[in-house]
């Protein structure tokens, strides 16, 4: 049980870091916010607008907030090997994950 304790106090750590750089993102700068967290104009907008103890009660949920974008075999195969290239690799990789569609949550 302390073992359970545990995993789910370190999710709402990971939720509230991820929250809190979601909302910096998001009031710098809303269009990359909504391009680099795959996000739509909508969630970008409610985030940035979230008072802290919003943030908080949203962070301690038992549940990751955020999700891995890499469902493509291809894009995690670039990311994880070097090779020469690793600049064009870089850019290949962002280009391919600006082609996926941003997720909506209804």
């Amino acid at each position: 049980m302390e073992e359970a304790s545990g995993f789910l106090d370190e999710i709402r750590e990971v939720n509230l870091a991820y929250l809190l750089l979601a909302q910096q993102l998001g009031r710098e700068n809303k269009l990359e916010a909504m391009y680099r967290l795959g996000v739509d104009n909508e969630i970008a907008g409610i985030i940035a607008k979230l008072t802290p103890a919003q943030l908080v009660k949203l962070a301690a949920s038992n549940m990751v907030l955020c999700r891995f974008r890499f469902d493509d075999h291809a894009l995690l195969s670039k990311l994880t090997h070097n090779t020469k290239g690793h600049d064009m690799q870089q850019m290949h990789a962002a280009i391919l994950l600006a082609r996926q569609p941003v997720e909506s949550f209804n």
